[in-house]
């Protein structure tokens, strides 16, 4: 049968199977990808293809790549499905968002430990009612991170929740400009009621493809760490914010976490070593 899909290179990422790690770092815009890999060793381009563009290097001695993703969910999904049939397994979203729960501010860390799925692409992968989580040593990595790089005081915290995954950003900042606005702004507000603490375009889909390709022996990891820009509540109600344009500290926890993933991955592959050894002894 003809077909455009070409078995050794991903359609769309251009790349070959371990040309990437196992290990991956999702921003969303290709312009910060050089930014990230410059916190790895030896990082280099391997591939930039629309709004893909793939860095390899090493971290605590293993491959771990930066992959951008794009915006929003079908672009995102491509990526984590091109990136697990090139090898990697364990994947942190790092982004923006914008805050919803009223304790945050402009500048805190937001760490997704599930998505709402007010999207469309994560019903291509789950059911409806099936929840998008994250997996938990991801999310437990990136808590333990944020906790180094987080201090006291608007804007330098973290937070640890539920976040929005939608398809419209400017149904979020202009709803009165869709026809279907008023049933938006009901949405928002009953997830603001539920404490929800951020809306963001990726997280949703990401897991989603994660938890559907995890089939036994493989495992797949997902997870994701936000930076809140500002916060639509807040705003709202002419409340006092922070508002920033700064990602650096939610790029050095993703970092930070894939370093104790990577560190609590090697000890168990040793001890796992020593086990098998002990057992032919």
């Amino acid at each position: 049968m003809a077909t455009i899909m070409n078995e050794n290179e991903r359609f769309h990422l251009k790349i070959k199977y371990d040309d990437v790690g196992k290990y991956v770092i999702l921003p969303g815009d290709p312009g910060r990808v050089p930014k990230i890999a410059a916190l790895l060793d030896n990082a280099q381009q391997i591939a930039q293809n629309r709004e893909y563009n793939i860095y390899t290097g090493t971290l605590k001695g293993e491959k771990v790549s930066v992959c951008s993703t794009g915006i929003g969910g079908p672009s995102a999904a491509i990526a984590v499905e091109e990136l697990i049939d090139s090898g990697a397994t364990t994947f942190i979203r790092v982004g923006t968002s914008g805050g919803m729960d009223l304790r945050l501010f402009g500048g805190d860390l937001v760490i997704a430990e599930a998505a709402i799925r007010a999207e469309g692409t994560s019903y291509e992968y789950l059911p409806q009612g099936y929840p998008a989580l994250a997996d938990f040593e991801v999310t437990t990595a990136l808590v333990q991170a944020a906790k180094e790089l987080s201090e006291n005081g608007p804007g330098k915290g973290y937070h640890v929740g539920v976040v929005h995954s939608k398809d419209s950003f400017y149904g979020e900042v202009n709803p009165d400009g869709s026809a279907v606005g008023e049933n938006i702004k009901s949405r928002w507000d009953s997830y603001v009621k539920c404490g929800c603490l951020a809306s963001e375009m990726e997280c949703a889909a990401i897991y989603a493809v994660g938890i559907v390709r995890s089939v036994f022996p493989l495992k797949i990891r997902c997870g994701g760490v936000l930076t809140a820009l500002w916060n639509a509540e807040r705003s709202k109600k002419n409340m006092p914010d922070t508002i920033t344009e700064d990602s650096s500290r939610g790029i050095k926890c993703a970092v930070r976490a894939l370093e104790l993933l990577i560190e609590k991955d090697q000890a168990r592959y040793r001890e796992f070593m020593s086990r098998m050894h002990g057992d032919i002894r």
